[in-house]
């Protein structure tokens, strides 16, 4: 594992999204004696799939897990995300999060923390989603619209083969190895998400899934933590 490398890793089906991806990617502050690379991952069967290829074609200790359309915009993101992750008990970072995560799986069904900049059919600008507390604010999930870690722990593919509930069950296998899950204070919104309507054909079959493999341990602070 290269400690001083950082990889972002994209599933693409938009070769222009990518190109776009990876112009802000490209234009981010690197601190002094670490590398980047872009992971493209192409034909992926799930989400979770993909992030499992992505993550092993890559020996960087950080990798950024994120969508095609979510540009960074925040020159400083890798320091920042640096300086959280000098905490080894922060292993998962996001920039949207659920400080507890409602009894039906869903975040937006309760309180959510973050910002971003937003653009969609409906709206442009900055969603101001909740206060979060500084310098970050541990979750019960985190959106996976950008998800940054510090090790790497296997995406279930066997469970979600959708793009749905990927990002929450993500969350709990963190905490289940004793990690914690955070948000970071944000001035302001540190990427933009060129989001389209989201598709909710499938997300409550997922959502039934995620219960069933995490509910149990749905119990305020401890989701999904090991005792």
């Amino acid at each position: 594992m290269n400690e001083n490398k950082v990889a972002f890793i994209i599933c693409v089906n938009n070769e222009l999204y990518l190109e776009e991806c990876r112009y802000y990617i490209e234009r981010l502050s690197i601190p002094p004696g670490y590398a980047v690379e872009t992971v493209a991952v192409r034909d992926a069967a799930s989400m979770c799939a993909g992030y499992n290829r992505g993550m092993r074609e890559s020996d960087a200790k950080y990798k950024v897990y994120l969508h095609q359309d979510v540009f960074i915009i925040y020159q400083d993101f890798i320091g920042e995300m640096l300086r959280i992750f000098a905490d080894g008990n922060v292993g998962m970072v996001g920039m949207v999060g659920s400080p507890k995560l409602p009894k039906d799986g869903v975040m937006w069904s309760g309180e959510r923390i973050g910002r971003i900049y937003t653009s969609n059919v409906t709206e442009s600008g900055e969603a101001y989603i909740g206060a979060v507390a500084a310098p970050y604010q541990e979750v019960e999930a985190v959106d996976g619209l950008l998800i940054a870690t510090q090790y790497d722990v296997p995406w279930r593919e066997d469970l979600f083969t959708g793009w749905d509930f990927y990002d929450i069950s993500q969350t709990a296998e963190f905490r289940r190895r004793g990690y914690k899950a955070v948000v970071p204070y944000m001035q302001q919104p540190w990427v933009l998400h060129d989001d389209d309507l989201t598709d909710l054909a499938s997300y409550f079959t997922w959502r039934n899934i995620f219960l069933k493999e995490y509910g149990g341990m749905m119990d305020g602070d401890n989701l999904g933590r090991m005792v």
